[in-house]
Parts: structure tokens; C-alpha cells; sequence
């Protein structure tokens, strides 16, 4: 089992491998955060700004396989092995098989959220009813509807959640470094998260804060959280994956 000591020191590592590589590390932050606006754009474009929320809850379920080109970063500088987008991106597309899959899964989840997220809202608000982004927090917390609401939000986003990040967490990062399917990943990532389960918690509450916090900054903190998160994402399966 791993120790909370050593979530410390994930963090660490990351934080060396991002400026150990800036320009890469913090370009791929940049191009996640661009994501992010443009769809913050188009969405308020439509009138459909609130739906910034749920994309952006969604976007925890898909981290693993948005920090997949970190996640090569860092294995190259741990391997003593030459760093470059090409050398990044042109081993992450070796093993696209594999990770697309992953990725598939990740998607399924993330489409199941947006679903259960439109039918949770369709259970508390009568028809008609819309909660514009500009007001959202405030019409949520005022209405009659709104504990039922987050509880029932707040429970099913966090029971996807749970499967994502146990499925995830530690396939991906096995998906670049090994000749393994995706099966075996997912299982390997599962029973890992079962065995230091309380450290997880703690893990999987701490990627949340800190992307939180970098979506609340106008995605800005993205840029500099998602290459702290992604490096120190593979550090803690190389430390987990030490551990057997």
C-alpha cells in the first residue's frame, strides 16, 4: 500500500517534471483551456450557458485521457529518453488502439452524466424552466426544488465519478508503458484503487479541488493545474505499480 506521504510527494514530482519541460507542459495546459473557452463560447452563444456546469463536471471524468500526453512526458524524462511533441504525440498514436478504447469508455461515462444530469433536472424543475449561467447558482439555491436537486446531482454525478476514476486512474498511464488491453488495465486500475482505497479518496478529492479551482479562474488555472495533475498522475502509478 502506498502512503499519504507519497500523495505528497506525487504532487512534488509533478510539479519538477512541468518545469523540467515548460513549453510542453504547459502548452498542452494552454490547449485544454482553450478548449474550454471555446466551448464556454459557443455554449453562451446559444443561450445555453448552463450547461457550462455539467461539461465541466464531465470534464473530471475524462481527465485521464485528456492528461495522456503528460502522462508520456513524464515517462520519457523517468526513462532517461529524448522529449518533443513529436516523439509525445508520436508514441501516444503507436498505442491509439489501446487508449482509444480507454477513451471510449471515459466518453460513455461522460455521455451518461450529461444524460442523467438532463433527466435529474427534468425530475425537479417543472417544463419550461431554464436556469441561465448568470444567475444559475443563485436560482438554484432560492428555488424550492433546489436540495433535492443537488442531492440527487450530487449523488449520481458522484457514484460516475467513482467508476471513472476507479476504471481510469491508473489504465491510462499503463496503456502508454505496457503491451497490456484495455481489460487488463481497467482491472489493474480497479483492484489498485481497492487496495490503498483510503488513499484514493484523499487522491480523487484532490485532482477535483485543484480542477475546480482552475475552471472557477476563467480556465486560466488550467493551464498551469492540468500539467501539475497529469505529471503527478504518473507518479503515483509508477509508485502504485512498484507496489504490485
Amino acid at each position: 500500500m502506498v502512503s499519504p506521504a507519497q500523495a505528497t510527494e506525487w504532487l512534488n514530482a509533478g510539479w519538477r517534471d512541468m518545469w523540467r519541460q515548460p513549453g510542453l507542459s504547459l502548452g498542452f495546459g494552454a490547449l485544454y483551456a482553450g478548449i474550454g473557452w471555446v466551448l464556454f463560447l459557443l455554449l453562451t452563444g446559444i443561450g445555453m450557458g448552463a450547461l457550462v456546469f455539467p461539461l465541466a463536471a464531465g470534464f473530471m471524468l475524462v481527465g485521464p485521457l485528456a492528461a495522456v500526453f503528460l502522462f508520456e512526458i513524464s515517462r520519457r524524462l523517468e526513462g532517461g529518453e529524448p522529449v518533443s511533441l513529436a516523439r509525445v504525440v508520436g508514441h501516444v498514436l503507436g498505442r491509439a488502439g489501446q487508449i482509444g478504447n480507454m477513451g471510449l469508455v471515459l466518453s460513455m461515462l461522460m455521455m451518461a452524466w450529461l444524460l442523467a444530469s438532463l433527466l435529474v433536472f427534468a425530475l425537479f424543475y417543472p417544463p419550461g424552466v431554464t436556469l441561465a449561467l448568470d444567475s444559475f447558482v443563485v436560482d438554484v439555491v432560492s428555488r424550492p426544488e433546489s436540495f433535492g436537486f443537488v442531492l440527487a446531482g450530487t449523488l449520481v454525478g458522484g457514484a460516475l465519478a467513482a467508476v471513472a476514476f476507479s476504471v481510469s486512474v491508473f489504465a491510462m498511464p499503463m496503456l502508454l508503458e505496457s503491451d497490456v488491453g484495455v481489460i487488463e488495465a481497467m482491472a489493474f486500475s480497479i483492484d489498485a484503487v481497492r487496495r490503498n482505497w483510503r488513499l484514493m479518496i484523499g487522491w480523487a478529492a484532490t485532482l477535483a479541488i485543484l480542477t475546480a479551482f482552475g475552471m472557477a479562474t476563467a480556465f486560466i488555472g488550467l493551464i498551469f493545474v492540468l500539467p501539475l495533475l497529469g505529471h503527478a498522475g504518473w507518479h503515483a502509478y509508477r509508485d502504485v505499480a512498484a507496489k504490485g
